[in-house]
Order: structure tokens, then C-alpha cells, then sequence
């Protein structure tokens, strides 16, 4: 297989019949997939933003709407960012995003995130107020305790099991909202069946769950309201306070 280019800049003139082939494939498919069974929060925003089978994003068409709503912007990288540059980029209202997309024979796995997790599962939902209130403090809580591993682990963890991994009540069901749920056909059908454990959202207990990032996951958390995420930050800036404090006594 050739390498894979990986640019830090979207060139919307380089995209390939394939690369539309596979968006079309991709959105098409896993639109059906969550249909009934995805926070209507997520389907509003995707709506108001625009997104389409036919047409992959662009980065500054996304931009000029997501600031004009919130302030924020996506922030092109070609992988991973290193955690610090992300947190830093989280507090500075902006969402890294790459803009190559998988292969057609990747449709099922990737073993990194590419543009359709990071564009059609994530970005949406920047244009939401409360979400963002809840996504921007965490990387303002990132930036001032950076260099404390057990603070970053802890704010690891409240970021996968809700912003990747989270769920929602609606009308009395458990809903999907969570980014790694709603790019992943598997991890979908997965979440909304009885096999996993469904726990009511609780900080200290995100606090204290660790999680793996290669397999499909064993507990989610539901939150009752994005604006439940938003009033649980003083919660989450005390239970913090009190990790840094523990470790000062510790020492």
C-alpha cells in the first residue's frame, strides 16, 4: 500500500474521485446507522452546518460558520497532535481536524482518527454553545495544571467518556452523542446494545474508569443535558483541586 499523504493544510483541489467516493460511502451509511438512535442535539447542528453526502467539507466555508456561531474553528493537523499543543489549541476555541480521509478498503477500521471522524462526528456540534462552554474547559483546565500527570490523565478520561464516547438521555432513551460512537458503524451498534454497562454521568467515577482505545468499549457514561456538562465544571475544578492538594500532602 503507498504511503499516506498526510498534508497539514486542506487543498480542496486534491481530493480524488476516490476521496468523494469514500465521503459519500461513509456518510451515507453511518447517517442511516444512527438514525432514531443519535442525540437530536447532533442531527440539529449537522443540519445547520451544512454537511452533505456529495460534497466534502471546506475548512473555510466550516470556519466562517462555526465562528459566526461560537467563536471557534478547526485547526488543520496531519495526525495526532502531541497532548499539550491540543489542550493549548482546546482552550484557544480551536478543534484540530485532519483533512486526508481512509481508503475505501479502511471503511471499517482506522487505526488513526481522519477527516470523517474528526469533521462529520466532531465539528457539528461546535456550533452547540453549551458543548463547546464544557469543551473549552477542559482545555483551559489542561493549560493550568499541564504538567501534573495525574490531572491530565483525569481530564483524559472525562474527554474520552464524553466528548468520544458519550451518551445522552432524550425522552427517557439513551442517545448517542460522542464522536468515536458516531463515526464508528461497529461502535454504534455496539454502544446501543445491552452488552455494554450504561452508568449515570459522575465525575469521580470518570475520574477513576480507565478505558482502551483499541477495543469497542465496556461502560459509557449518559449525561442528562449538554448544559448538565457545562454546570458540572465547578465540580470538576474542585475535584481537581483536591487531586493536586492530596499529592502536595503527599509529598
Amino acid at each position: 500500500m503507498t504511503q499516506r499523504s498526510q498534508p497539514e493544510l486542506q487543498n480542496y483541489t486534491s481530493y480524488t474521485e476516490e476521496d468523494f467516493a469514500v465521503w459519500k460511502i461513509l456518510f451515507d451509511r453511518q447517517l442511516k446507522n444512527l438514525e432514531g438512535h443519535v442525540s437530536l442535539d447532533f442531527m440539529e447542528s449537522l443540519e445547520k452546518i451544512g454537511f452533505s453526502p456529495s460534497r466534502i467539507p471546506d475548512f473555510n466555508h466550516v470556519n466562517e460558520f462555526l465562528q459566526m456561531q461560537t467563536g471557534w474553528s478547526l485547526h488543520t493537523v496531519p495526525c495526532i497532535s502531541p497532548q499539550q499543543e491540543f489542550f493549548r489549541l482546546l482552550a484557544e476555541k480551536k478543534f484540530t481536524a485532519t483533512c486526508w480521509i481512509r481508503r475505501r478498503e479502511e471503511l471499517d477500521y482506522l487505526e488513526e482518527p481522519d477527516m470523517f471522524h474528526d469533521v462529520f462526528a466532531h465539528t457539528p456540534l461546535l456550533s452547540n454553545a453549551a458543548y463547546c462552554e464544557f469543551f473549552k474547559g477542559i482545555g483551559d483546565l489542561a493549560m493550568q495544571h499541564i504538567n501534573n500527570v495525574k490531572v491530565i490523565e483525569c481530564l483524559g478520561r472525562l474527554y474520552w467518556f464524553t466528548i468520544e464516547f458519550g451518551m445522552i438521555y432524550s425522552n427517557n432513551e439513551v442517545k448517542v452523542f460522542g464522536a468515536g460512537v458516531i463515526s464508528s458503524q461497529g461502535e454504534t451498534r455496539h454502544a446501543l446494545s445491552n452488552r455494554p454497562t450504561k452508568t449515570d454521568f459522575n465525575i469521580e467515577k470518570i475520574f477513576s474508569t480507565d478505558f482502551r482505545t483499541d477495543v469497542m468499549q465496556d461502560k459509557y457514561f449518559v449525561v442528562d443535558s449538554f448544559d448538565q456538562l457545562t454546570a458540572s465544571m465547578p465540580i470538576i475544578k474542585a475535584e481537581i483541586e483536591r487531586i493536586v492538594d492530596d499529592e502536595s500532602h503527599s509529598r
